[in-house]
């Protein structure tokens, strides 16, 4: 971190959570700037939907919502999205109304609430922090055990994590560096059910969606016809965005609520917002400037990637409980994004300025929303000093060009036969994700788990490596089966450039028995 950063840094820790500190701001963008700018992204990248809403110096300016919901009508101001990680900031913020209320601290360790909870290492199980849980420093690598998380929906309950997580191998020393995880984040809302007394969503429809009025935020189960106004998830396909499928009117609790499952309307992400932007009284005694400066305190540095220097000279990143901290073009940014299958969030807050912004898309495309958040950052901190879309566009396929990774070619893939695979048939199991079949289906050898129905799929043969061929189209997996009996069955992703939350590396499959 360079003495800019350090100093900027240091400025904003000195003040943090105080309402009254502002820098220096450009002046004021018209509606007009905003509306361009919105209506290139959403042209450009071929958007069937989206709500965006600004806020400058404490006061929305400009919202923008176009595309229809999974009713057919237009979306509004109301309509619910997915936000995604965007909800991290609401399970830190649980946890911080627990501490706030004596039931609950930060420096307490894990096992006072959760005494089944387990790193692989018993130090670390010993010293790891509720804080900890939050920091992403924990030693696992990126979106360790995500398997338990989706696809979804799975048999896997948040318990299943807090007992799955011992079996995760490290990475790196605990408190080390920074790696960002999810399943910790699940096993955090495990201990605020603890501490709190009541399930998770329950929890957090008591502690923020009320006293906040956010009442078009829900989490865990819920009927989706009788809330209404619900956008419906887009994902890539063949060359236009394509509506993923109708799963029925009952949103069901996922085992990865605490993590990303919180879902908001625009109108209600902008209360979110202003709440940390330009707080009330009231709001202030809801939750108090000590526990807002425990949430946005920077703990882990994070390497700055060549694009946020190449767009907005970042000096430093820095991960907070739930937040990001960063320095875009000088000014001190407080902002987390969402990504789930068909649905990208960001909120971005500028704390001096008390400004901001809100972007929900039912698409899953990361470009746009990367090219979105930058264009809308430029207008509040540079007054419009930018690069118009088509360029950030065009440097994110530069950067996507140089940085993919060569994929086999499994073109040539056959059906594994019952002959080449019938010392492999059989029941297999990894301690933390369970058991898998491997078994036949007429002619041919499938690959089925039981925990994870979605992750079924037929096994094929590409020259002497099999790999198994997903149903229901995530990314294909390599199977290493063992050379001798008792090893175990390892996976890994057949394209590296694939997702790395369906990263398969941690599975140590073992045979244990025939197929029933």
């Amino acid at each position: 971190m360079n003495s800019f950063a350090r100093f900027a840094l240091l400025a904003f820790v000195a003040v943090l959570g105080t309402t009254t500190a502002q820098a220096a701001a450009p002046a004021s963008v018209t509606p007009s700037g905003y509306a361009g700018l919105v209506d290139a992204v959403v042209a450009h990248y071929q958007l069937p939907g989206i709500a965006v809403g600004v806020i400058d110096h404490g006061k929305v300016v400009y919202t923008h919502t176009a595309g229809a919901n999974l009713s057919g009508k237009p979306i509004d101001a109301d309509t619910i999205f997915k936000l995604g990680s965007v909800s991290k900031a609401f399970t830190v913020t649980l946890l911080a109304r627990l501490v706030q209320q004596g039931k609950l601290k930060w420096t307490d360790p894990v096992t006072r609430y959760l005494p089944a909870f387990a790193m692989s290492d018993p130090w670390v199980t010993k010293n790891m922090q509720v804080a900890d849980l939050v920091a992403h420093h924990s030693g696992l690598h990126e979106f360790s055990g995500d398997l338990m998380l989706w696809p979804h929906p799975s048999h896997f309950t948040p318990a299943d994590v807090v007992e799955g997580v011992r079996y995760l191998k490290p990475s790196y020393s605990f408190r080390g560096g920074y790696s960002y995880d999810n399943v910790l984040f699940v096993v955090a809302g495990q201990v605020a059910a603890a501490a709190g007394g009541a399930p998770y969503a329950e929890l957090m429809h008591r502690e923020v969606f009320r006293p906040l009025g956010l009442t078009r935020c829900e989490v865990g189960t819920w009927n989706r016809d009788e809330v209404g106004n619900v956008a419906q998830p887009h994902s890539w396909r063949d060359g236009h965005f394509v509506a993923e499928g109708d799963h029925g009117a009952i949103s069901q609790a996922t085992t990865m609520a605490a993590a990303g499952g919180v879902q908001c309307s625009l109108d209600d992400m902008l209360i979110w917002a202003k709440n940390w932007l330009a707080p009330t009284q009231q709001q202030l005694q809801w939750l108090s400037q000590a526990q807002r400066r425990t949430e946005w305190m920077p703990y882990t540095v994070v390497p700055v990637s060549k694009r946020r220097r190449d767009w907005n000279a970042t000096s430093f990143v820095a991960n907070a409980h739930g937040w990001f901290v960063s320095d875009p073009d000088g000014h001190i940014a407080v902002w987390h994004t969402g990504v789930l299958g068909g649905i990208r969030a960001a909120l971005v807050l500028l704390p001096y300025q008390q400004s901001g912004f809100v972007i929900l898309l039912n698409a899953g495309s990361d470009d746009a929303l990367a090219v979105l958040q930058e264009v809308l950052l430029k207008q509040l901190v540079t007054a419009g000093q930018q690069h118009p879309v088509s360029w950030y566009a065009e440097y994110l396929k530069r950067e996507q060009k140089a940085e993919k990774k060569p994929v086999p070619d499994t073109s040539a893939r056959q059906p594994a036969t019952l002959a080449e695979l019938k010392a492999q048939l059989g029941v297999w199991q990894d301690p933390w994700f369970g058991k898998v079949l491997i078994c036949t289906r007429g002619n041919s050898v499938y690959f089925a788990s039981q925990m994870s129905p979605l992750l079924t799929g037929q096994i094929m043969r590409v020259g002497k490596r099999y790999l198994v061929q997903w149903a229901h189209g995530d990314p294909d997996a390599w199977l290493d089966f063992p050379g001798h009996d008792g090893g175990a069955l390892h996976m890994a992703l057949v394209d590296p450039n694939a997702d790395a939350s369906s990263d398969f590396r941690d599975l140590a499959l073992t045979r244990t028995g025939g197929c029933p």
